[in-house]
C-alpha cells in the first residue's frame, strides 16, 4: 500500500494554506477528491488508497474552512471565487495542467465551477449526489427544479433546499446549535444507514428546518454516546471528528452564505462541458434526489459525453459504499477516458479471440 504524506500549497499572497494528502507514484495520471459537508481529506481515504494502488497519483484537499488548512470566520474565504482560486493553487503545486475531478456534496459545486472557470483543468469530471449546474449557480441554479409534486410552492417555498435558507436568515443561531456537540454530528453524518426512510417523511425534516428546527427541533444534536458506531474505520472517523472539534462548523458552513455572489461568478445557465463526465446517483439521498425529481436536468442538458451510475446508498456514499464506489469510478476512467488509465497507452494488449 502507499503511503500517503501530507503537503501545503499557500495562495492569496501567502496569507492561506490548503493542507492535502497525497498518495501514489509521482508521475501517474492525477486525480483530485473534492470534499463536500462535512468531512476532510481523510475521509477520502479509501478511495485514496485504491487509486494509489493502481498507480494513480491521487490527492485530497482539506477544503478551505476544513481541517488543516486555513479556516478562518471571514465569510468571503468561501464564495466559489475564492475556493476555486484555492484550487487552482492546489493544481499548480503539483506541476500538472489538469486532473479528473471528483466531488462529492459542496465538493461537486466546487469542481463544477472548476470546470465552468477553468475547463482545460479538467480531463474529466464527476459529481457524486450534486450534478454540474445547479448548486455552484447560487439559488437559481436549483431551486427551480423543486420536485412540487411533493412540495407545493405554497407550503414549502424553498423544497427541501429549507435548510440552505435558515443559513442565510440565522447563521450564528444555526452554528451555535451545531456547535453544541460537533462530535456528535460527525458522529451522527458516519452511521450504518438502519430501515430506508419513507422519503417523503424524511424530505418533510429538511423542509420545515427555519419553522420547526434542525434534526425535528432537538435542542442540541445527539451525542455520539447515543449514537451507533460509525461506520467509517475508526482511524479515518477519530481523524475527521477530531479535525471537525478544531474548526467547528462556522467555516465549512459558511458556503451556503454565497448563493448570490456564487451566481455572480459563474453566470447564467447552460454552461457546456464536453470532456468525458460522469454523475454518481445514491439511491437514498432524499434531500438531493435526483433520480425523480428534475435535478439533474441541467447536467444532462449540458454534459455532452455523459454517463450516470447509480449506487444503492445514502448521501454519504464514500463512507457507506467504498467499494462500490471505488469500482464505478474504475469502470468510467476504462471506459470514457483510457488514456488517464496508469499503463493503458504503453501497454501491448489486444483481444486474440
Amino acid at each position: 500500500m502507499s503511503t500517503i504524506t501530507h503537503h501545503e500549497v499557500t495562495y492569496a499572497d501567502g496569507v492561506k494554506k490548503i493542507h492535502y494528502l497525497a498518495t501514489g507514484p509521482e508521475d501517474g495520471p492525477l486525480i483530485f477528491f473534492i470534499h463536500g459537508w462535512p468531512a476532510t481529506a481523510i475521509t477520502w481515504k479509501r478511495q485514496l488508497d485504491a487509486f494509489a494502488s493502481v498507480g494513480f497519483r491521487a490527492i485530497a484537499p482539506d477544503m478551505p474552512g476544513y481541517g488543516q488548512s486555513t479556516a478562518r470566520r471571514i465569510a468571503d474565504d468561501y464564495c466559489q471565487e475564492s475556493i476555486v482560486e484555492g484550487l487552482m493553487a492546489l493544481l499548480g503545486d503539483t506541476g500538472r495542467d489538469a486532473a479528473i475531478w471528483v466531488g462529492h456534496d459542496w465538493g461537486s459545486g466546487v469542481v463544477s465551477s472548476v470546470a465552468i472557470q477553468h475547463p482545460e483543468t479538467v480531463t474529466a469530471l464527476v459529481n457524486i449526489c450534486v450534478p454540474y449546474n445547479t448548486i455552484e449557480l447560487g439559488w437559481d441554479g436549483f431551486l427551480p427544479l423543486v420536485d412540487r409534486d411533493i412540495y407545493p410552492e405554497d407550503k414549502y417555498p424553498y423544497g427541501q433546499w429549507d435548510y440552505q435558507k435558515a443559513y442565510e436568515e440565522d447563521f450564528e443561531g444555526t452554528i451555535k446549535w451545531f456547535d453544541q456537540d460537533v462530535a456528535g454530528l460527525c458522529s451522527l453524518f458516519s452511521q450504518k444507514p438502519g430501515p430506508r426512510p419513507d422519503p417523503k417523511a424524511a424530505a418533510e425534516a429538511m423542509a420545515t428546518v427555519r419553522k420547526v428546527g434542525w434534526l425535528g427541533g432537538l435542542p442540541k444534536p445527539p451525542s455520539a454516546a447515543q449514537l451507533g458506531p460509525p461506520i467509517l474505520p475508526p482511524e479515518i472517523f477519530d481523524s475527521f471528528s477530531a479535525d471537525m472539534q478544531k474548526t467547528g462548523f462556522w467555516t465549512g458552513s459558511a458556503y451556503y452564505l454565497h448563493h448570490r455572489r456564487n451566481a455572480e461568478y459563474n453566470g447564467p445557465r447552460n454552461h457546456k462541458f464536453t470532456n468525458p463526465a460522469l454523475f454518481v446517483h445514491t439511491k437514498w439521498d432524499v434531500t438531493c434526489e435526483t433520480k425523480e425529481s428534475r435535478l439533474m436536468e441541467p447536467m444532462r442538458e449540458n454534459c455532452s459525453n455523459l454517463t450516470e451510475v447509480t449506487i444503492d446508498a445514502a448521501h454519504f456514499v464514500m463512507f457507506e459504499k467504498p467499494a462500490e464506489l471505488n469500482a464505478a469510478l474504475f469502470r468510467f476512467i476504462v471506459d470514457a477516458v483510457p488514456g488517464q488509465w496508469p499503463g493503458y497507452s504503453d501497454s501491448e494488449y489486444e483481444k486474440t479471440k
